[in-house]
């Protein structure tokens, strides 16, 4: 833990607001039921998660009562449902029970334009009117727009004061496609906040190229309260800032207590990764299956010397065990620790041999069996992701809609 230096550059009271059963749900091909989602929700209101969204609930009946569902189960956690800046969507909020309404409207002129195709006026007047409606019917108001990073500065300040004045409590402020920068989210709320009538303030951030957790700690250097995450890192294209890596980002670069019990994170990202149907990532930090292992020789022995030189976090406080691997690249260090804690007693000439065997089998080994698993795992994302083609049209001619001869259904 870092004591000092960065851990001043927090804003005190941060709260992690999970998305993982709405933009975590939105993973192309994820659909989690209600009971699954009462399972994620009541494992992360165990670890002291406090703010989770429960989902849309004008997106199906199923939808609904997952809200619901979530919204019932006495959970510590504040349950948020969220709407568009519509009245339909607005009332399913109300009626599934939530504690808080997400209401989420676009702000750039690239989304009113061709999205939308609304004006500034429009979106202006819609959001004030729903944010106003769902404050009458008593419920906390969180406004959010998406692509607020690529909108007009002066447009922002304008639109969010407005919601914030009819009544909503927090505002989130979305990098909806990713293409935002650490510098460049310093920049924007150094300009933006201090025009802002008094209200909570949050920030989403998308993973398009790899800088959601990094944008997450820009955002709350600049004073942002309320970062948006999801488990694994899922969400819409490459997924959202991931809990456990801003989460463990927190905890051990900035020495900040983020009331997160982080020895159960390894349980929650591998029940999400049953639940949702993604496999966690190889390579991804603090879950992945490969964050605690050790296969060059330098590392092994360093590690096995002491953990710190090449792990920045302790395994076993997130319910992980460190892996040493043995192939091309291990040395005797690990290989001799492997042999002791067998009780094998070996010289070094021996050590020295296993260690050129270990390393000519690594070698020799063929890639076809590699190269399978590869084919095997893409065929299988091309069946996991949603309806197939054939699935479609099928459906289709359910619906009693012709379906073009030539697919041979």
């Amino acid at each position: 833990m870092v004591e000092g230096g960065i851990s001043g550059r927090l804003p005190a009271g941060i709260q992690i607001w999970d998305e993982t059963m709405r933009d975590g749900e939105q993973t192309p091909g994820v659909a989690f039921t209600p009971e699954e989602k009462l399972e994620i929700a009541t494992l992360m209101d165990e670890m002291g998660v406090p703010i989770m969204d429960a989902g849309i609930p004008v997106v199906s009946k199923e939808e609904a009562r997952g809200v619901r569902l979530v919204a019932n189960a006495g959970l510590k956690a504040t349950i948020v449902a969220a709407a568009r800046a519509v009245r339909k969507d607005v009332d399913a909020v109300l009626d599934a029970g939530a504690d808080e309404i997400s209401i989420f409207i676009a702000c750039s002129d690239l989304h009113l334009t061709h999205k939308l195709r609304m004006t500034r006026a429009q979106v202006l007047e819609a959001s004030v009117r729903q944010v106003e409606y769902a404050k009458d019917h008593g419920v906390p108001v969180s406004f959010v727009t998406e692509d607020t990073f690529r909108a007009d500065l002066e447009y922002v300040v304008e639109l969010y004061n407005a919601c914030i004045e009819a009544g909503a409590v927090r505002v989130v402020f979305c990098d909806t496609v990713g293409v935002a920068t650490p510098s460049a989210v310093a920049w924007f709320f150094e300009r933006v906040l201090p025009r802002l009538r008094p209200a909570e303030l949050s920030f989403h951030g998308h993973n398009d190229l790899g800088l959601a957790v990094a944008n997450s700690l820009a955002a709350l250097e600049a004073g942002i309260l309320v970062p948006h995450v999801c488990v694994n890192g899922l969400g819409e294209r490459s997924g959202n800032a991931s809990l456990e890596e801003l989460v463990l980002a927190l905890e051990t670069l900035y020495g900040y207590d983020t009331g997160i019990d982080v020895s159960r994170m390894y349980d929650l990202a591998r029940l999400v990764e049953r639940l949702s149907g993604v496999p966690i990532g190889v390579h991804k930090p603090v879950v992945g299956y490969n964050a605690f292992s050790h296969e060059s020789g330098i590392h092994a022995d360093g590690v096995l010397k002491h953990t710190a030189t090449y792990e920045p976090i302790q395994p076993e406080a997130i319910g992980r065990e460190r892996q040493f691997i043995f192939g091309k690249h291990t040395g005797s260090m690990a290989v001799s620790d492997r042999l002791r804690k067998r009780g094998v007693a070996a010289t070094p000439e021996q050590v020295s041999l296993l260690v050129q065997l270990i390393k000519e089998l690594a070698e020799s080994k063929p890639k076809e069996e590699q190269q399978a698993f590869v084919e095997l795992f893409r065929e299988r994302e091309e069946r996991r992701r949603g309806v197939a083609d054939q699935e479609f049209w099928m459906l289709a001619r359910k619906a009693g809609l012709p379906v073009p001869p030539e697919l041979g259904i």
